[in-house]
């Protein structure tokens, strides 16, 4: 951390003059909200308000949702400081970064993400569309002890819309660049008045997209997607609700699209003319693409899920089931990306350019049982035990490309399909169970000075069936094995995560307070039979298991109301990470695999306010530190003392809205948000770093004053900032979404 850094953070901390420049993202959130001017949360698992709870978060309301246009999760982690979000490979691949702590391909998450109460099982679930949404919470540090392994970085709760006992609903038809069609809607009211509610809430979209594959004339990122959800709320007695939701997803869209730096290709044929691979830009964007075949992905997600509620007087006993269910088919031109295939090699370096594809399910059944104490009282304690089973099948195939297209899907086994013959086979079947404990303890010292301590006990068990027909093919005979075909894999993970927090009331606008606590995200299994290469090859620090990832962080902050209208909170936090996972492909193993990185080391913090400037008028502006350094990493030494990969260094996200009424019927509402992310690298050798980038959204229009209407107009990236959203080690790069801008009508009854 260098010596700046430090001085900012002690500044942060003392909550010095940077009131003045400091940030917070907006926004409220909970169901419910009591009072004017007190936004309510569940972060700790009860309501509490938010400027109470002694962890640095950042929350959006029903109303907050609509006015920044939040419809996908981008949207609204851009309104957030210490995180960062890239969707780069397909539907079901996302890369969250938070405070330091990163995603990787092929990896879980570093946050816990709950919908509705149940806790996300895979997070190939997680980037789906969001619409009719109650509210949004981000937590940012540890919170292991409450919602288990993976929320080493923090946790997500998403709260969709609830039932309601009178009859109400919206419609809402969008267009945009792209010829990007939207309609979603929402239906609620009372079945059995007073006793069973129902709510029905439906998305569709359609667009062609905006990036074009200039030797196929056609676009890349082109997508469908419906969604549907329901949920019957059942009001036994004053005492005894139960909520039954569903919810269905299916998505199509364009899938890798990436471009390999080192070719240099000729946009005419889409060969390569040359290959320099001492290019390696993170800065060097392509918005141009010329595979010869069209990336296609496909995803297919359910969940059913049950939750009873009983006030047993002394405590609320709560019991959330669910049933979860995903299946994902990816295809696309292999690396490296361009019109050559095995029918046409690439000059002068004949390189494959075959086909890829990866075949993923996931089907899982989870449990949670809560016991909760009533909030009004000095010692409030909550208890706890989850349980998931979880079955998941991958398959991942390489083709020959001949030219004819897409092969037919490869799922359970090897397809021998002519047009384009299967050349590699590498699946395994996974069986894991995971059970936790859990605890959470908070008394009131004085009237001021509030202690907690909270712990949870996480144990993975898993499982890998190496399938018997892995290996390598030709014409469809099996030729030779890849890793051990057939083999039994087991392996088991845990951690006690606990966590201690002090939260003193210095004034009644003032809280101030202090946490420590663990957390960790579970291992995984790589490729069988990829570490007894690996060391054969001479590359140390590849195994076949992916250790657990531990982290430990010290924080500190305050909450404070300056006045009516104004808030100003502000944390400090340093981490540990141990065991953080890495995606690399390794040239003498030839294989994709997650390494760890020893030890990682991160100081940061985030400031945040909001202010209502004057009636109508709302500022908000967010500040986020994270500087990270590599202190041990076994499979290059070398990186030592560099930056973590997938870590901008700073964000900073700030924006005005105003909303007034023109007339008695009629109001007018504006927004302008802009985000910065600082300088990052992706990869712990730090060969390249992405520049600082700047989005700029802007949105307004009219709407009626009781609410019924409102017509809008947005343009997301108003300066055509020109970036990529990802660029992998070796020269793999990914380009950003360019200006986009949509029209919205939205009808309330």
């Amino acid at each position: 951390m260098t010596r700046a850094n430090r001085i900012f953070l002690a500044a942060l901390l003392g909550g010095s003059s940077l009131s003045a420049i400091a940030s917070a993202p907006v926004m409220a959130q909970s169901e419910p909200i009591v009072g004017e001017d007190v936004i309510v949360v569940i972060g700790r698992g009860r309501e509490e308000n938010v400027q109470d709870v002694p962890i640095s978060e950042t929350v959006f309301t029903a109303q907050s949702i609509k006015d920044a246009r939040i419809d996908q999760v981008d949207d609204f982690f851009a309104l957030t400081p210490g995180v960062t979000f890239a969707n780069a490979q397909d539907s079901g691949t996302s890369f969250i970064t938070i405070r330091g702590i990163s995603q990787v391909r092929n990896g879980e998450a570093p946050v816990a993400v709950v919908v509705d109460d149940v806790l996300q099982i895979n997070s190939r679930s997680f980037d789906q569309p969001l619409f009719d949404v109650d509210s949004i919470e981000v937590l940012r540090g540890p919170q292991g002890a409450l919602y288990g392994r993976n929320a080493t970085g923090g946790a997500i709760i998403i709260n969709t819309a609830m039932p309601t006992d009178e009859f109400e609903g919206y419609g809402q038809v969008s267009y945009g660049r792209g010829n990007d069609f939207q309609v979603e809607g929402s239906v609620s009211g009372p079945i059995v008045p007073g006793r069973l509610l129902g709510r029905i809430s439906a998305r569709y979209s359609d667009r062609d997209g905006v990036l074009d594959n200039v030797i196929l004339d056609e676009k890349v990122d082109y997508s469908e997607d419906i969604s549907l959800r329901g949920h019957l709320r059942f009001i036994a007695s004053d005492a005894v609700t139960a909520d039954l939701r569903g919810s269905l997803v299916r998505t199509e869209g364009g899938a890798l699209n990436y471009t390999y730096q080192p070719a240099v290709v000729e946009k005419t044929t889409g060969l390569p003319t040359a290959f320099d691979f001492t290019i390696a830009d993170a800065d060097l964007v392509e918005r141009e693409f010329t595979a010869n075949n069209l990336g296609v992905d496909k995803r297919d997600s359910e969940q059913v899920s049950l939750r009873i509620n009983a006030d047993l007087g002394f405590a609320t006993l709560r019991s959330v089931t669910a049933y979860d269910h995903i299946e994902e088919t990816t295809f696309s031109d292999q690396f490296p990306y361009t019109a050559a295939s095995t029918v046409t090699p690439a000059p002068p370096f004949p390189l494959g350019d075959g086909i890829q594809s990866q075949h993923i399910e996931v089907e899982a059944i989870s449990q949670e049982l809560r016991l909760t104490s009533p909030d009004d009282q000095a010692f409030r304690w909550m208890v706890g035990a989850y349980y998931v089973a979880t079955d998941r099948f991958i398959n991942s195939s390489i083709y020959d490309d001949l030219e004819n297209g897409l092969p037919t899907v490869s799922k359970r086994m090897p397809v021998f399909d002519p047009l384009a013959p299967q050349t590699s086979f590498i699946a395994d079947d996974n069986d894991n169970e995971a059970w936790a404990l859990f605890f959470n303890a908070a008394y009131d010292v004085t009237d001021r000075l509030e202690l907690a301590f909270a712990g949870r006990y996480d144990k993975d068990s898993r499982e890998q069936q190496v399938s018997p027909l892995q290996g390598n093919y030709v014409n469809g005979v099996f030729v030779s094995p890849t890793g051990v075909p057939g083999s039994l894999n087991t392996a088991e993970f845990d951690l006690f995560q606990p966590k201690v927090t002090a939260r003193y009331a210095a004034l009644d606008n003032l809280n101030l307070y202090a946490s420590w606590g663990k957390g960790f995200r579970s291992g995984q299994f790589n490729q069988n039979g990829v570490g007894a290469v690996a060391a054969g090859a001479g590359v140390m620090g590849v195994s076949d298991l992916l250790p657990q990832e531990e982290t430990s962080t010290y924080e500190v902050g305050f909450k404070s109301t300056l006045a009516d209208g104004v808030t100003l909170n502000a944390s400090g936090y340093r981490t540990k990470v141990e065991n953080a996972p890495y995606f690399v492909f390794i040239g003498a193993v030839s294989a994709q695999v997650l390494v760890p990185v020893d030890e990682i080391e991160i100081w940061g913090g985030e400031v945040e306010l909001t202010a209502n400037l004057y009636d109508g008028l709302d500022f908000y502006a967010g500040f986020g530190l994270a500087d990270s350094e590599i202190n041990a990493y076994t499979v290059n030494p070398a990186a030592v003392g560099n930056y973590a990969p997938y870590v901008a260094k700073t964000t900073f996200n700030t924006g005005l809205q105003y909303r007034t009424p023109i007339t008695n019927m009629i109001g007018i509402f504006g927004r302008v948000d802009y985000e910065r992310r600082g300088e990052q690298f992706w990869d712990p050798e730090n060969t390249t770093a992405r520049s600082a980038l700047d989005l700029v959204n802007i949105r307004g229009g009219f709407e009626a004053n009781d609410g019924s209407w409102a017509l809008t107009a947005s343009v997301d990236n108003l300066t055509d900032e020109v970036y990529n959203s990802e660029w992998v080690l070796g020269g793999f790069a990914n380009a950003g979404v360019p200006r986009l801008w949509r029209v919205d009508l939205r009808v309330n009854f």
